[in-house]
């Protein structure tokens, strides 16, 4: 044992397998050491998303909505800047002018020194406080104020109807894909079945007991399933693409939507008359109220421009402080103060038409989106009672898609059973494969259409 000792631990090969061991067992426990720092989730791995969280991260990653949260903060300032008009301004101004030299004007006294009256001050220095108020202005800032407020809500109103709008265009994105891996499934089910067929046709032709033709058949109709699955998973990832595009998702990892495609519960607005759910959509539309506030808007801009042919008063006040002040004679190079305090009255008796034309337009321009309110009652109208016999005949499709699978299942499984007694065609099992299909992929068009139909129609209402 002493011999075994001491060759294992003195001999070349055996401290070189040992050294090799002991390298081995470094890197595997460095490699432990990284793959447990590492994330839960590998990369590359599903993302799976419910169609609410969906929407969460559509909302909070887009771009566009960035942009309109940007214009209605600027309708916000605008807003506060006309506000602040009908407030006092106080400035602090200061200069300083180099003239030309003058001949100094004196005029003599008897028995003393000429009095100087007007020196050579060369160096002018002021520094005045003014004060200036707005007192009236015929309703002209209030006018101003109230359009920018009306701005200011229609830039909100713009934002909650493209919040809306990119909802829906989730929803559309995210049942699409929903349906396009549903599709594929029945695709992969269908192929995986005409595979089978066409194993056990080549089994039964290498028996005899079927001419070649009818393995050709399947054969061919084998290549055009599996056409079918390619533009199928093509669809898919089209679909996935579009829907990653609306989340801001910048990585390629596959998406995985978590929702069923069969509805839940009662279509949207169960109960209520087409004209109940047009008066409903009117005040919860964010559009309408948008218009509805651009047309007040004009109107308080028409209301300024009128205000412009009545007196405008204003307060003024200042002190100055320079050298010289020209206020006070005899000028003198010295510092001297001096205040004033005035009231002022404009009254613009001819402008030339400009303020007759600015009115004229902004009463135009409120007329017009009179009118676009008035377009579009009569399109949410249309659109309600569209929507509405759209989802409808999406519901009604379900049962009659629903039977159409029963009945191709059973004529599939007949037909099969046929087949295998003898007496059915290969021909005939592939029709009934094909109808199986077909059956199959409308349940699914029917499906998607009722889940497309119901966020059209809350669109629609303004939900």
């Amino acid at each position: 044992m002493a011999s075994l000792r001491r060759t294992t631990s003195d001999g070349p090969g055996m401290r070189t397998m040992h050294g090799r061991v002991l390298w081995f067992v470094v890197l595997l426990l460095g490699w432990a050491a990284a793959a447990g720092a590492a994330p839960q989730q590998p990369e590359g791995a599903p993302l799976a998303l419910t169609l609410d969280e969906a929407i969460a991260r559509g909302l909070a990653e887009s771009a566009r909505l960035a942009e309109l949260e940007g214009r209605r903060d600027a309708a916000a300032a605008a807003e506060a800047g006309r506000g602040a008009a009908r407030l006092p301004l106080v400035a602090l101004q200061g200069g300083y002018m180099r003239t030309n030299h003058v001949e100094e004007f004196s005029v003599p006294q008897p028995g003393a020194p000429p009095r100087l009256l007007y020196p050579d001050v060369p160096d002018n220095y002021r520094a005045r406080l003014d004060f200036q108020w707005p007192i009236y202005t015929a309703g002209r800032t209030d006018a101003l104020e109230r359009a920018a407020r009306a701005e200011r809500t229609a830039a909100g109103e713009d934002l909650a109807a493209a919040r809306a709008d990119l909802r829906v265009e989730i929803a559309r994105a995210f049942w699409a894909l929903v349906t396009a891996r549903e599709a594929e499934r029945v695709l992969d089910r269908s192929l995986a079945s005409v595979d089978a067929h066409v194993l056990d046709l080549r089994n039964r032709l290498e028996q005899g007991l079927i001419p070649p033709n009818d393995v050709l058949s399947a054969e061919a109709q084998q290549a055009r399933e599996q056409l079918l699955a390619i533009e199928a998973a093509n669809t898919r990832g089209i679909a996935e693409a579009a829907l990653r595009r609306l989340l801001g998702i910048d990585d390629f990892r596959p998406i995985e939507p978590r929702a069923a495609l069969a509805p839940e519960g009662g279509p949207a607005g169960a109960g209520q008359t087409p004209q109940a759910l047009v008066e409903t959509a009117r005040g919860a539309r964010a559009e309408r109220r948008a218009l509805a506030a651009r047309a007040a808007a004009a109107e308080a801009r028409a209301a300024a421009a009128a205000a412009g042919r009545r007196p405008q008063v204003g307060l003024g006040a200042g002190y100055d402080y320079a050298r010289p002040n020209p206020r006070i004679f005899p000028r003198a190079a010295e510092w001297q103060d001096s205040w004033d305090v005035s009231v002022n009255v404009t009254w613009s008796l001819w402008d030339g038409g400009r303020t007759r034309a600015e009115r004229a337009e902004a009463a135009a321009l409120a007329g017009a989106m009179r009118a676009r309110v008035t377009e579009f009652d009569r399109q949410l109208a249309f659109e309600i009672s569209e929507r509405r016999l759209e989802l409808e005949s999406s519901l009604a499709a379900i049962p009659v898609a629903e039977a159409g699978v029963r009945a191709a299942a059973e004529a599939r499984r007949v037909v099969g059973d046929r087949f295998d007694a003898g007496v059915a065609t290969s021909t005939d099992v592939l029709d009934a494969e094909t109808a199986l299909m077909q059956a199959e992929l409308s349940r699914t068009r029917a499906l998607a259409n009722v889940r497309l139909a119901e966020a059209r129609l809350e669109r629609a209402r303004g939900r």
